[in-house]
């Protein structure tokens, strides 16, 4: 029997409510009890662990997977009633009610599949992850891919070289990539081994580090280094960052990402908006992630891998190459880790044109890392169900996936479909009016939300934030939200429109003992 609507003789629950039924055939009734059942007997073993004084860790592993079986309850559920419900209401002509109702449900579904991020909020305000003082000091290769990046990649060169690891243990190898610059010369002149690539067909940054993993592979083996460090030209390195690195790495981590500052944070709003927005994320996802030790993922740049990664060669091209190497290492089955006290900088842009230019190919990218990765992720939810590597497929999974796109989707449909019904019936000026207040609802509630995280971000982070007039924080916590409107504009045209890899230009020519001192 298939699924009956509400009926009319529905009961009226107290408080005026109408209690709707569903008769559900027989065998979609026993696999929803069965996952029930199933969902009842673990969490009884929660309370079990807590009675018994489990370890916070070993509770939490089994919370993960009491959420991971309930969104699965909700995922089978919610196909069914598309598959039922909704279709049968469509047909009857109440297609408009079904679909506002449906995209409501998929509003609440996905606040509800991402409730753990509140776990990690507040787990990162606390404390993150600390790692021993190393027993071995690895061998470690370190690649940049610069494109016309004459004017800092001496400075990061020298800021590696200044490290207090010892230097017969790091090579830094460069790939010149399409440059027309002195670039190549710099590197050489600073003792890294430099490359040289033309290939102006494929000028993304994954080709280019594809080129100097195959020509390190060629010359040296990749057996040659224990680890591989990946920066961009515009770093700098603290003093201490590969021991730090290397305290991770000697504890069995194979993927390491690390703390992200930024070298002119004061320079203006834009640039104040993104190092706030690294921030932000090291403190709301990576101490918490690394704490419960599950994948975080890694932002572009500042992290190391051990050599078995690339043991096939370094297979990430599209446009945000990170994303697909998170992607692939959690199918894998690794984890991704953080190391909070190894710190670097880098170079954000000061530009409106060329920050949203940036924009849209994060966006751009972003939905290539979904289209490439999403499908692996999700089977991987199923395919390792109960374990720790699934909820990381899981998480990973919301990682990749353009959670934003689907929330506005969900809200235009709505009021779109309450616009047209208020102009079917003749009311144009309540259409505008609903339009109006609906857009000024949503932009005062996002943008108070992004100033209160501005303002937390200023508070918890002020160690790593140089010295800034008062005005100015104010200044950079209230242009904040303007971030967040481009990014979710840009993910709108990157659906539309053709993007290519474009180098951000550096000019910040600032040596690692500079900042030192303005801190």
């Amino acid at each position: 029997m298939g699924c009956c609507k509400c009926e009319s003789q529905a009961q009226v629950c107290q408080g005026g409510e109408t209690e709707r039924h569903k008769h559900r055939n027989l065998t979609e009734e026993k696999d929803l009890l069965k996952r029930l059942n199933r969902i009842e007997g673990q969490v009884r073993g929660v309370k079990a662990m807590v009675e018994d004084e489990r370890y916070c860790v070993d509770i939490l592993n089994q919370v993960s997977a009491v959420q991971a079986a309930l969104n699965s309850f909700s995922k089978v559920l919610l196909s069914n009633h598309i598959k039922t419900c909704v279709v049968d209401d469509i047909e009857a002509g109440n297609g408009e009610e079904a679909v506002e109702e449906l995209c409501k449900t998929i509003q609440k579904l996905i606040g509800f599949l991402l409730s753990f991020h509140t776990v990690y909020f507040i787990t990162g305000l606390f404390t993150t992850r600390k790692f021993p003082p190393a027993k071995k000091q690895h061998k470690y290769a370190v690649l940049v891919a610069a494109r016309n990046e004459e004017k800092v990649i001496g400075n990061l060169i020298d800021s590696i070289h200044m490290q207090d690891y010892p230097s017969e243990l790091v090579t830094v190898f460069v790939v010149a990539d399409n440059c027309t610059d002195r670039t190549a010369e710099i590197a050489r002149e600073r003792g890294a081994l430099c490359y040289e690539r033309q290939d102006p067909d494929h000028r993304t940054k994954g080709f280019a580090l594809q080129y100097l993993v195959k020509c390190i592979d060629r010359d040296y083996g990749v057996d040659s280094y224990e680890g591989y460090f990946i920066f961009d030209a515009d770093n700098l390195l603290k003093g201490d960052y590969i021991t730090r690195m290397n305290e991770a790495f000697d504890a069995g981590e194979k993927i390491v990402t690390s703390y992200r500052n930024t070298k002119n944070f004061g320079d203006n709003w834009i640039s104040a908006s993104y190092a706030l927005h690294w921030m932000r994320t090291q403190r709301t996802e990576h101490r918490a992630r690394s704490v419960f030790r599950l994948a975080t993922r890694i932002q572009g740049t500042g992290f190391l891998f051990a050599n078995e990664i690339i043991k096939n060669g370094w297979n990430y091209t599209s446009l945000t190459e990170d994303r697909a190497f998170c992607a692939d290492a959690v199918v894998n089955g690794y984890r991704i880790s953080y190391n909070n006290d190894a710190e670097f900088y880098d170079e954000q842009p000061t530009d409106l044109k060329i920050a949203m230019r940036q924009r849209i190919r994060w966006s751009k990218g972003h939905i290539q890392a979904f289209s490439e990765s999403g499908g692996k992720l999700f089977a991987g939810i199923f395919m390792f169900f109960g374990r720790l590597r699934s909820f990381m497929c899981y998480d990973m999974f919301f990682i990749v996936t353009p959670v934003s796109l689907v929330s506005m989707f969900c809200r235009w449909s709505a009021v779109i479909l309450a616009i047209a019904q208020a102009f079917a019936d003749g009311g144009r000026f309540s259409a505008a009016l609903a339009i109006a207040l609906w857009a000024l609802y949503n932009f005062l509630i996002g943008s108070f939300g992004m100033v209160a995280q501005a303002v937390y971000v200023f508070i918890a982070e002020r160690r790593h934030i140089p010295p800034i007039r008062w005005y100015k924080k104010v200044f950079y916590s209230l242009t904040f939200p303007i971030f967040d409107i481009i990014g979710r504009i840009s993910l709108i045209i990157a659906l539309f429109r053709k993007v290519e890899w474009k180098p951000i230009p550096h000019d910040k020519a600032v040596a690692i003992n500079e900042l030192s001192v303005k801190k």
